[in-house]
């Protein structure tokens, strides 16, 4: 049952991230930000899971992953609690700063942990595993608008969180010296357990433009909503977002067999839909172009893991670091340049230059195939 807990973590993981996007807007009014400055304030998250990967990667590959994630957990459930109870905004962003180290950290670490406990069917459950990311991220939003609705405040998203890990915790310290599965991954044989660097830096860049587009899409879409298409329903679109991504990683999970073909798809897929998007003018109409949006999306992530396995060898933990270290380069960078681009060209005009960068995504993926073929 170790499984469960693991993705008990990826879930809350996806909870805070979906749960700080849906805050931003209402936390840029709280603290009087521009676009721009919301965008920065944005960027402390994504600036410290860039980070944690470089100090914690290869720690977590020498040491017991399931000790690494314990003293992990414990830190983000001191500084969830902090940002849930003070009201001070430098607290905030010291705690919001730490709360990206560790769960950039438990992002990739339980991702290694279950290729490492789950040899034979780690792949199929990648796709699940990514899956409750997405999951997370819907239901934050839906939490945060009915929170503020009853009062209470986007700040009691952090003290779900905090629960959430007690759980997650408690599960992994139970079985943390329990039986796994036996045997060895078939690309592991194919690959002799080698680490091919120039493979995992490929995916590193699609990788980190894909989450840059998300963060950047993500994190303005309510914004957007508010300001351009004069509708209250950005909570909800970043929820719809969000949600149809379960289903789309649930299916790359089970058909990781066509994992390339998946992501060559979903990478041409997405900027042809944020041009339509850019395109509209009714909310409605924007609301239903998201949905094929989160489906191109959702299949990113699973299917650059699955891809990911061929090439890191033993060295699972440092090839997950490596990805989730541009994840973090993306989120920084893109995100920034979103607000600094939004009150250039305006918020559609910023989104639609951050799909342009999928061109690049589409060249990295032939260079990695014909290295694949060699």
């Amino acid at each position: 049952m170790l499984w469960l807990y693991l993705f008990l973590i990826v879930f809350f993981n996806g909870f805070e991230a979906g749960g700080y996007q849906a805050s931003l807007y209402s936390i840029g009014q709280i603290y009087d930000l521009s676009i721009t400055s919301m965008g920065l304030f944005a960027s402390v998250e994504l600036f410290a899971t860039m980070l944690a990967p470089l100090a914690l990667g290869s720690w977590a590959d020498r040491s017991q992953k399931l000790k690494c994630l314990l003293i992990l957990l414990g830190i983000q459930i001191a500084f969830a609690f902090t940002i849930f109870a003070s009201n001070v905004a430098l607290v905030f962003v010291v705690g919001i700063f730490f709360l990206g180290l560790t769960t950039s950290a438990l992002q990739f670490i339980s991702i290694a942990a279950l290729m490492e406990a789950y040899p034979l069917t780690g792949k199929r459950k990648i796709g699940f595993m990514t899956s409750m990311y997405a999951l997370g991220a819907f239901v934050a939003p839906l939490c945060v608008d009915q929170f503020i609705k009853m009062g209470f405040g986007w700040r009691l998203v952090f003290l779900a969180l905090t629960i959430g890990s007690i759980i997650a915790f408690a599960g992994v310290f139970a079985l943390r010296n329990s039986k796994t599965e036996e045997g060895t991954a078939a690309e592991d044989t194919e690959t002799g357990g080698k680490f091919v660097i120039v493979g995992v830096l490929l995916l590193c860049v699609v990788m980190c433009i894909y989450v840059g587009f998300e963060n950047g899409f993500a994190f303005f879409v309510d914004t957007m909503f508010a300001e351009v298409l004069n509708s209250t329903s950005g909570k909800f679109a970043i929820s719809l977002f969000w949600v149809v991504m379960i289903p789309s990683r649930v299916l790359v999970g089970l058909f990781a067999r066509h994992a390339k073909k998946i992501l060559v798809a979903s990478i041409i897929a997405i900027p042809v839909i944020t041009f339509l998007i850019t395109m509209m003018t009714d909310a409605g109409a924007v609301m239903a172009l998201i949905v094929p949006l989160g489906l191109a999306s959702g299949a990113i992530y699973p299917s650059v893991l699955s891809t990911l396995i061929g090439f890191s060898g033993n060295r699972k933990a440092t090839a997950t670091a490596m990805i989730t270290t541009a994840t973090g380069i993306g989120g920084v960078a893109f995100t920034a340049l979103t607000g600094f681009l939004a009150e250039q060209i305006g918020l559609k005009g910023a989104m639609l230059s951050l799909s342009g960068f999928f061109v690049i995504s589409l060249v990295s993926l032939v260079v990695l195939f014909r290295l694949n073929q060699n």
